[in-house]
């Protein structure tokens, strides 16, 4: 572990603890949070509260790491055997005990026993576990899937079995995405329904695991997926709000027709043609509500929630991230898979394609559009996914749901007198004119006449600067002065959050060329001071504008 990690401070995976406490049930919840997490570091020699470096006296350090040794042996079931070293940092010796990610889940303090002593870590803080995760632990611990599972109290007939092969080739017909892949497309039987883990085969019948309940909706498992709209930025006021019951693949539709019927749709004109535009890929919509239903953990009782705000399109995913995945390995294309019995149902039916590449697919579809990376936040509990919505192109015009008004470069309204066709719009080659060198802002002329004198002074000199206080896009007011930081590195910083959207540490050292600790002290006094929120952790932090 280098220096400057261990002085970047606590985060999920890092504890401090300035001494060895008396009674080592104060660390050991740590401990066997880690093991059942994916795994961390607790570090004795550093002041908690602050990050201070205080060491351990060189004639107590062995001592002390016998000890820890001994305690972690005599209090965790399964054993966990954590690796203890010794670092200098700043002259003085502290002790990194690392304990790594465990396989024989779930684990836990032997004086509280399973039912009491099973920890995890949540947001940088080490909890008692829930019921629904201790399953979850044991699922993973054991190997096993929770979908592949026996559904308890549902019973089937051979119609049932033979309407739900009919309906899964239906569906694999109906998003095969070419001639070719249609034709290729085989009926699916009751024997690929074992194999798969649908149906569980026992003294020459079937019965219907949890995946059998999950792909048909029949009320045996509740699994809802709700969707709503939101005035602002926060869930305070609703606009409309739905629930989708029944087979899975209906909910994946029901709630991506929603997505698209609360989103911006825009008009690009390529050639002489219109071509319609929403302001996010309906792809990339698809792909993350169809990744949310295979992906989600079903021994969680909450639903799918997918919210559309003025800003943001927001899906959230029940279940902590399983075991072995990380947001950074998710990113990069690494699979784990939660629901087996569902991911070959899903590849059957074209609704997934390469186990893994969905979310980088995802994220180069969102890029392309000219929007922000998608924000990946939490994994702990459940998984949350941002795309946020904004300017796209130039030449792309937005009309809202209702097709009340339009956007041209999502900051003009006008009204949207043709729903067919783009009329008066003048596309103008950018050899044709020479922009200006100055920054000065010319007022809009799209609602007032271009002769009018109102609109260009006989002075050019005097109209007002107002570059740096211009919106992102429709849904934020202009910044007031009044709120912008007096302090020069502050004011950077917040030209830059306003500009992007958010920044991360790393970002805030290279634009003030300041080191690390002092990019997370100047950033830490912006969020004391209601300039910014802090999102997110350890390496995931991100500082963004204060609603």
């Amino acid at each position: 572990m280098t220096i400057d990690e261990i002085l970047a401070g606590e985060s999920k995976n890092v504890e401090f603890k300035e001494a060895l406490p008396d009674k080592s049930i104060k660390y050991m919840k740590s401990v066997v949070a880690f093991a059942n997490g994916s795994g961390g570091k607790i570090i004795f020699g550093i002041a908690d509260g602050t990050g201070e470096v205080v060491g351990i006296a060189k004639d107590d350090v062995f001592k002390i790491m016998d000890a820890i040794a001994n305690a972690v042996s005599d209090s965790c079931e399964p054993a966990i055997i954590p690796d203890i070293i010794l670092q200098t940092v700043e002259g003085k010796t502290i002790i990194i005990v690392e304990v790594l990610e465990g396989r024989q889940r779930p684990y836990y303090i032997k004086a509280l026993g399973r039912d009491g002593g099973v920890y995890v870590r949540v947001a940088g803080t080490t909890r008692l576990a829930d019921d629904y995760m201790i399953k979850e632990l044991m699922f993973e611990g054991g190997n096993r899937y929770f979908d592949q599972a026996l559904c308890v109290g549902l019973s089937i007939t051979d119609d049932d079995i033979e309407a739900l092969c009919m309906e899964m080739k239906k569906q694999a017909v109906k998003n095969a995405h070419n001639d070719v892949q249609k034709a290729s497309i085989k009926d699916v039987g009751r024997q690929q329904l074992r194999s798969w883990g649908i149906l569980i085969e026992r003294d020459g019948k079937d019965y219907p695991s949890n995946a059998y309940a999950i792909l048909t909706g029949c009320g045996a498992l509740h699994t809802a997926t709700q969707c709503g709209v939101f005035k602002g930025t926060t869930k305070e006021v609703f606009v409309d709000r739905r629930e989708y019951t029944g087979p899975i693949w209906e909910q994946i539709e029901e709630a991506f027709q929603f997505v698209l019927r609360n989103i911006h749709l825009g008009a690009e004109i390529v050639g002489i043609y219109r071509q319609d535009v929403y302001e996010i890929p309906p792809d990339a919509i698809r792909e993350l509500i169809i990744n949310a239903a295979v992906h989600r953990s079903y021994l969680d009782h909450g639903n799918i929630q997918i919210a559309v705000y003025d800003n943001r399109l927001e899906i959230t995913s029940p279940g902590k991230l399983p075991m072995g995945q990380t947001l950074e390995r998710m990113k990069e294309g690494y699979s784990q898979i939660r629901n087996e019995a569902l991911a070959y149902a899903f590849s059957y039916m074209n609704l997934i394609e390469h186990w893994g590449s969905g979310i980088p697919r995802i994220i180069a579809k969102v890029k392309a559009a000219g929007l922000r990376e998608p924000e990946f936040i939490g994994g702990e509990v459940d998984l949350r996914i941002n795309i946020y919505r904004g300017k796209i192109d130039n030449s792309i015009r937005y009309t809202d749901p209702n097709n009340s008004f339009s956007l041209i470069d999502n900051s003009v309204r006008v009204p949207d007198t043709d729903k067919t066709a783009v009329k008066n719009v003048r596309i103008v080659p950018e050899s044709a004119v020479e922009m200006p060198k100055s920054r000065k802002i010319v007022p809009d002329t799209i609602s007032v006449g271009l002769n009018s004198p109102d609109i260009f002074p006989v002075n050019p000199d005097t109209v007002p600067d107002t570059f740096d206080k211009m919106p992102d896009n429709m849904c934020t007011p202009p910044d007031p002065v009044n709120i912008m930081p007096d302090n020069e590195q502050e004011q950077k910083i917040y030209r830059y959050v306003l500009q992007n959207g958010y920044i991360t540490t790393a970002e805030a050292m290279e634009i003030l060329s300041v080191k690390d600790r002092r990019a997370r002290v100047i950033l830490r006094n912006m969020v004391e001071h209601n300039l910014l929120t802090k999102t997110g952790a350890a390496r995931s932090t991100i500082y963004a504008r204060k609603a």
